[in-house]
């Protein structure tokens, strides 16, 4: 578990894919004044820099944010989330990329809790120190698969939870269906934004329908494929996101939006996107 660092993988097709998704989650949470809390069980430096060697190793940015920075063709839902990356970047270019607390950091209001959840020391003493100043934050050196349960429900009854493991332990699959089930026996009204990868092992491929089985009350599921397997068949093809309990715009800001990011992160000749929904 500790072996996995997201600096060498910072701004690729996949955090294009999930943090576009929780910038509309989270824009669409702050359009009712009452606060809400937000955990995030995997979360990482909170930054990252994309001139180290471990971002420069692979470049995987290159093919994911890098590709949208200068277009004048964005969807809505994507021109906010890559304005987030610019403001991330004030002095022009695209030296950094925002990591999922960063976008939290920027998307929260003031009164709306945060709870982040990392166990890589250095990336912790990075989330811990970035986080200080900012009120109502909470920054737990601990599993977040099992410190997700004593933060919910929350007292103001509004709740989303991110979560985005590395799935480098095959148990990974199993212990995030465990977590999703018992986070809706606690509080079935939380918004879960799972990310998960497209990849060649069957517990990835069953993952979305085993989390739809668990949201009775509604569920989406986006997925992008965009990228070549290697000679084995192995390999980051897509990936997707299931949210449980989805914003009711999240359905049709995708539809007009999935099939752009298909296009331009496109490193295949027949790129694929997949969009469905179970309404509450």
């Amino acid at each position: 578990m500790l072996a996995y660092r997201h600096a060498f993988h910072a701004g690729n097709h996949a955090d294009v894919l999930k943090h576009t998704v929780l910038c509309a989650v989270l824009r669409h949470m702050a359009q009712k004044d009452k606060p809400y809390r937000l955990i995030d069980t995997h979360a990482g430096a909170g930054g990252y820099s994309l001139g180290t060697p471990e971002a420069l190793k692979k470049g995987e940015f290159e093919h994911g944010i890098a590709r949208l920075m200068d277009r004048h063709d964005l969807p809505p839902m994507v021109a906010d989330y890559v304005q987030v990356v610019r403001d991330f970047n004030p002095d022009g270019g695209l030296g950094r990329y925002p990591g999922s607390p960063e976008f939290e950091r920027r998307l929260l209001r003031p009164q709306d809790e945060l709870r982040l959840f990392e166990l890589h020391p250095a990336d912790l003493r990075t989330l811990a120190a970035h986080h200080a100043d900012r009120p109502h934050t909470e920054v737990h050196h601990e599993d977040g698969f099992t410190g997700l349960r004593a933060q919910l429900p929350p007292p103001s009854r509004r709740a989303v939870v991110l979560i985005d493991p590395s799935y480098e332990l095959k148990a990974d699959y199993a212990r995030l269906v465990a977590t999703v089930r018992e986070a809706l026996q606690r509080f079935a009204e939380a918004v879960i934004l799972v990310w998960y990868p497209q990849v060649s092992r069957i517990e990835a491929a069953q993952l979305p329908k085993r989390l739809q089985n668990l949201a009775p009350k509604g569920w989406l599921h986006a997925r992008l494929t965009v990228q070549p397997l290697d000679v084995q068949g192995f390999g980051l093809a897509g990936s997707g996101m299931v949210v449980i309990n989805p914003p009711w715009t999240l359905h049709a800001q995708l539809r007009d939006t999935l099939p752009y990011l298909a296009q331009a992160l496109a490193q295949v000749d027949t790129p694929s996107h997949l969009l469905e929904q179970r309404a509450a």
